[in-house]
């Protein structure tokens, strides 16, 4: 769960936890930044697990032992993300791990933490993180069987002080520290192409016609690999209107092809635009297999993602990509390009990237300063 501040993530942790607790003699972890941290904000905090639970059913503190204890026989074992040893050995059937992004060694703790889930038929683990444009976090969210939920902090503005979000919005808007801390997006990284500033901009409605719509496909390299890349984008009066995104993970070629001729039906795109570096004419029948009676171009990638994306980076700046609806993820692969961390292949941004390239005679970037 990604969630700006403020935004109620330690309340959804607690609720999620308390509720698991009712089953008897369940195992749990509360993992947090640091012990204190574990114990003020997540078990005795205002929005911690001592405040849930009705009455008969509310945990106890057993501050000797780091555990927190539950009528039904539950036990939670609070651990420090500054110390990943101390949770080798221990096992679990479920595990709360509180902001990811502020522990000091994030991958050393997840992977010692994972390998103590194998408790019960079914373990698991829920993160909550402010994110921060950080390789650990943005391998986390592209990994199999990561679940995303975002919060915003304006949708628990009834429950913050009536200034707050006055008083933030007038500082940051329109910057990165908006997106980030208020939003609960991942923001760009060191010598990333694409802006948070920029993207707040680019949010808008779209025109009542539009002169051309195509639908563009990244495929994967590999059935339950990398998600496949499928946006949809207009064109009017010189301008790029993305209408939607459709990528999907984990599909085989008859179901990410059948999803993007439905695609194209609903939108009426007049074209398809699919990179042929992965699987090359076999593309094409892919699609014509999964039902696609659209017009397909095949377009081949000569330059890298990051070399391609810059010009289209360039026209954001401009203001001729306008966002016509919410797509957190495509905008933090937006913002992941060009950057030097690893991560997940950013199919989204490059399917945008092929649409946004097809529809407007993009202009070549100017002189940028990268950090190597």
């Amino acid at each position: 769960m990604l969630g700006g501040r403020g935004a109620g993530k330690t309340h959804a942790g607690a609720n999620w936890i308390t509720e698991l607790a009712r089953a008897e003699d369940l195992r749990l972890a509360l993992v947090g930044p640091t012990l204190h941290d574990v114990r003020e904000v997540m078990v005795e905090g205002p929005s911690g697990l001592k405040r849930f639970g009705e009455t008969g059913n509310r945990p106890r503190w057993d501050g000797g032992r780091k555990r927190l204890i539950w009528p039904s026989g539950s036990v939670a074992y609070a651990f420090s993300a500054e110390d990943p040893d101390s949770l080798r050995g221990p096992q679990f059937h479920h595990a709360w791990a509180d902001e990811f992004c502020a522990w000091r060694r994030p991958e050393a703790v997840l992977e010692n933490l994972r390998l103590g889930l194998r408790l019960g038929e079914d373990p698991r683990l829920m993160v909550t993180t402010t994110p921060r444009p950080m390789p650990a976090l943005r391998r986390l969210l592209g990994q199999d069987g990561t679940c995303i939920e975002r919060a915003a902090t304006k949708a628990n503005a009834v429950n913050l002080s009536p200034g707050f979000l006055k008083h933030l919005r007038a500082l940051y808007a329109g910057t990165r520290l908006e997106a980030q801390e208020l939003e609960g997006l991942v923001v760009e990284a060191e010598g990333a192409l694409f802006r948070a500033e920029d993207l707040a901009r680019a949010r808008g409605n779209p025109p009542a016609t539009l002169e051309r719509i195509v639908v563009a496909v990244d495929p994967p390299a590999s059935a339950g690999g990398d998600a496949c890349g499928i946006v949809v984008v207009g064109r009017r009066d010189n301008r790029a209107y993305v209408l939607a995104d459709r990528s999907k993970s984990g599909e085989s070629p008859q179901g990410w092809a059948t999803i993007v001729a439905q695609t194209a039906r609903e939108f009426g795109a007049r074209e398809i635009v699919a990179e042929k570096n992965q699987g090359g004419e076999m593309v094409r029948t892919v699609l014509a297999h999964g039902g696609c009676e659209t017009a397909i171009r095949l377009v081949h990638a000569s330059r890298g993602k990051a070399a391609r994306a810059e010009p289209v980076a360039a026209l954001y700046e401009q203001g001729r990509v306008i966002h016509c609806g919410a797509f957190p993820a495509l905008e933090e692969e937006l913002m992941a390009l060009g950057s030097a961390e690893g991560g997940r292949s950013p199919d989204r941004a490059d399917a945008l990237v092929w649409a946004v390239t097809h529809l407007l005679p993009v202009p070549r970037a100017g002189p940028r300063v990268r950090v190597l």
